[in-house]
């Protein structure tokens, strides 16, 4: 089974030092871009997170202090990856509720105005989970009949992420081979923000997906509280949660001007 492609599709595993999405850094990206004609290219970059990894977190993935302390930083890496995916529709192994949302940080940190506006993305684990729950050791075993003997080191999980999703395909006839299905098929919710905290109600209007005023449309509690959009701008959210308010917030005040 090939993957058929329009377009490029990245598939990318990070190592971090932990699994906070506003806090946590990367120590370790490995990028493998599949062409349509099939051509794939590779990369991985080791990373200087400019704190230190914790050693429980080194325990798991191998990578210390040491090993990264003269590293460039993702700041320094951003262009490079950026011009590797900005063309791109994105894959990975529990890529939509971690991955992405934490590589959306880190470019929006270095001032790349990192959108998925014109991406779409596959998330396997989720496919793998409809399906059958298991790991990603477990499903490259299931799928592949292989061990994953490097788990935990990004390369490896990420080539094993593209080969347990052209399994996949070949093993469920319902799968369309088609990355938007594919995407479509892994999305769990809809939600504006990688992290979810603001989604989409019936009337496909921004709400709150958290706290006092969750299921509320962002515009009413914009009016009714306004104090809370300042609120949120300067606590402990990703940025690209930030980011998604503001847009919400300069295109009401464009409408009400225009």
């Amino acid at each position: 089974m090939q993957l058929q492609l329009t377009k490029p599709i990245c598939f990318f595993d990070l190592e971090t030092t932990g699994t906070n999405v506003a806090k946590d850094r990367i120590v370790e990206i490995s990028i493998l871009k599949i062409l349509p004609n099939g051509n794939k290219e590779s990369k991985t970059w080791l990373v200087n997170p400019e704190m230190p990894i914790p050693p429980e977190v080194v325990a798991v993935h191998g990578i210390t202090n040491e090993k990264v302390a003269n590293e460039p930083t993702f700041k320094q890496l951003s262009k490079e990856i950026y011009k590797m995916i900005k063309d791109s529709d994105l894959g990975g192994f529990n890529s939509d509720r971690f991955d992405i949302p934490l590589l959306a940080e880190e470019m929006l940190r270095a001032d790349v105005d990192f959108d998925m506006k014109n991406m779409v993305s596959v998330d396997v684990q989720t496919i793998f989970h409809k399906m059958e729950k298991r790991t990603l050791g477990a499903a490259y075993k299931f799928y592949c009949d292989k061990n994953l003997d490097d788990a935990h080191s990004a390369e490896a999980d990420t080539l094993a992420t593209y080969e347990v999703l052209l399994s996949q395909l070949d093993r469920y006839p319902e799968l369309e081979n088609d990355v938007k299905k594919l995407s479509e098929f892994t999305t769990r919710k809809q939600s504006l923000d990688f992290a979810g905290f603001i989604g989409v109600n019936k009337e496909e209007q921004p709400i709150f997906a958290f706290g006092k005023h969750k299921g509320k449309t962002v515009d009413e509690v914009m009016e009714t509280e306004p104090g809370y959009f300042g609120w949120i701008l300067n606590a402990d959210f990703p940025l690209y949660t930030k980011k998604v308010l503001t847009q919400i917030k300069l295109s009401k005040l464009n409408n009400k001007l225009s």
